[in-house]
């Protein structure tokens, strides 16, 4: 008997994990699309560059499908330069595939001196189960990485079914979503939340862009 309850509560939880993976994998597909440029953002969104160069950032990077993380990790280097991140303030570490980037940015999160972390990473599609097992082992990972520690770690991993579709999203037409991670991190690395009065009140890097009222 304990034993058929063990079964079931696996596969509640293997079928949850499923559903976080397809509406994970529809929210790429929608902003991937050709009606949006992974590359683009508001750069009057930004906070200030004077507050963006006095902080860390690290970037753990997937070597496998290097020809297109690297593209990726390019973009992300780029973009926090060009937003006031100094060069010396970016840690980059490689690991061996995209299933190891939970690992790593648990660590570089536990450290506490970055602002925060991004994972990049490529899986394409093959013929067997694998490119399900690692979409969803890595997306449940971060999730839970920014469920449930104090610095961002932003999901900078391209899940695709073929090469071509990477390419496209690695400077190709479909943009860089190193990019999209970068400025991504900067946004979520400004975010505060004050308390004052009862009333929840969202401050974006301290000059108030983003206000909740509720």
């Amino acid at each position: 008997m304990q034993g058929y309850l063990k079964s079931i509560f696996f596969n509640f939880q293997f079928s949850i994990l499923n559903f976080q993976f397809f509406l994970l994998s529809l929210y790429k597909k929608i902003m991937s699309s050709s009606l949006q440029n992974l590359s683009d953002h508001n750069t009057a969104q930004m906070p200030p560059k004077t507050v963006v160069e006095n902080q860390r950032y690290a970037i753990a990077v997937s070597d496998w499908n290097s020809d297109i993380t690297y593209a990726l990790l390019d973009g992300a280097m780029s973009a926090l330069l060009q937003n006031g991140v100094k060069k010396e303030n970016i840690f980059v570490v490689h690991v061996p595939g995209t299933f190891e980037l939970t690992h790593v940015a648990d660590i570089l999160q536990q450290h506490r001196c970055f602002a925060a972390v991004i994972a990049i990473g490529c899986v394409i599609r093959g013929d067997t189960p694998h490119f399900d097992y690692i979409c969803q082992g890595v997306s449940h990972g971060i999730s839970y990485l920014n469920a449930t520690g104090k610095i961002p770690v932003i999901f900078s991993v391209l899940t695709t079914n073929t090469r071509e579709q990477a390419l496209d999203r690695a400077g190709g037409k479909h943009g860089n979503k190193g990019v999209e991670g970068a400025i991504t991190a900067i946004q979520m690395a400004n975010l505060s939340i004050q308390n004052k009065n009862n009333n929840l009140k969202l401050n974006y890097a301290n000059i108030g862009y983003l206000h909740i009222q509720p």
